[in-house]
């Protein structure tokens, strides 16, 4: 898996732990404190985020940071 593949899978992971929870980009940056927009990059695979941001982001989601990077759904 190259890099761009892995951050595509990454940012899907996110957003489906996301609807899963019913949260929207809005509440789980809310809840975060990062930027409504880059978390939609991030979940997009556009940008590779610093691991205290998935810190924040696995945290408003109620997620160990591990289960960011399980991939099998």
């Amino acid at each position: 898996m190259n890099k761009s593949e892995f951050l595509q899978k990454l940012g899907y992971k996110i957003r489906i732990l996301r609807d899963t929870k019913k949260l929207s980009q809005e509440k789980v940056s809310e809840i975060s404190q990062i930027d409504r927009g880059h978390i939609g990059t991030i979940e997009r695979g556009e940008v590779d985020a610093r691991i205290s941001t998935l810190k924040q982001i696995a945290d408003a989601l109620g997620v160990d940071i591990t289960e960011l990077f399980n991939f099998t759904i």
